[in-house]
């Protein structure tokens, strides 16, 4: 036998490569099933459940507790909504089409997660990061930088719809993550939240939102608290105005060819 052998020609250093090559298959079985906390229930077109989730599976189910307070479970195994009426895909993986109000619909470019409905908080003050200035004087537009505020935002049709009202903040990022536009009484005469990404601030000083025309801004999502913005609120909004980039006009959902 020769030295370090275990028996015969069979020696550690195989024994070892051995148990890393089951641990590496373990390691990536584990983190498969731990992948699949998120996102599930799982549900094809027609509304049903999917039955299989691929080798790995679904972990079982893990009780996290918030820091705000409450607890949540995950993988969910039940479905709490439904699918909205929609047009069938032709193919497997193919587009479908909402058959109601396309900018609420959750498909599509207006689909967005059910997050939970408190907003994001800091740590470890517990304060949400997203603000308006208005709560938070700290917050300021450099005195050498063009303010917004007070600017008349367009719509993508060239009409005016309102003004921006104020900025709200990210406090952990230090950057504005939304304009407050107070609209015209024609459009609602609401306050309303346009995602920063979907502004453009020009070199004329002109605020064009060209996303959405004039009367959709009336439907935006509004906020349940006038100086905080939930995390469910956030996705909703930002889906609504990500849904005008495809749907605001008949055009945009043609192809360019």
């Amino acid at each position: 036998m020769q030295i370090g052998a275990l028996a015969g020609n069979f020696d550690v250093a195989e024994l070892a490569l051995a148990l890393f090559g089951l641990f590496f298959v373990g390691l990536v079985i584990y983190l498969q099933r731990e992948s699949n906390r998120e996102g599930f229930p799982l549900r094809n077109l027609n509304g049903a459940a999917l039955a299989s989730t691929g080798l790995s599976g679904l972990p079982a189910v893990k009780t996290f507790r918030l820091p705000g307070g409450g607890q949540v479970q995950a993988p969910r195994r039940e479905a709490d909504e439904t699918l909205a009426p929609h047009v069938p895909a032709r193919f497997p993986g193919g587009p479908i089409e909402p058959l109601e109000d396309k900018f609420v619909a959750a498909l599509g470019p207006a689909a967005y997660a059910r997050r939970a409905d408190v907003p994001d908080r800091g740590f470890p003050d517990g304060a949400p990061r997203i603000a308006p200035m208005r709560a938070d004087p700290s917050y300021q537009v450099a005195a050498e930088d063009r303010t917004p505020l007070g600017a008349v935002v367009l719509a993508a049709d060239g009409g005016v719809v309102g003004k921006v009202h104020d900025l709200w903040f990210d406090r952990a990022e230090a950057l504005v993550r939304y304009y407050e536009i107070a609209l015209l009484p024609e459009f609602s005469g609401r306050n309303v939240l346009v995602p920063a990404t979907m502004a453009d601030i020009r070199p004329n000083g002109s605020f064009v939102v060209d996303s959405l025309l004039g009367p959709q801004f009336a439907n935006v999502p509004a906020t349940k608290s006038l100086n905080e913005v939930t995390l469910l609120e956030e996705d909703q909004i930002s889906a609504y105005f990500a849904a005008g980039t495809l749907y605001a006009t008949p055009a945009r959902a043609e192809p360019l060819l």
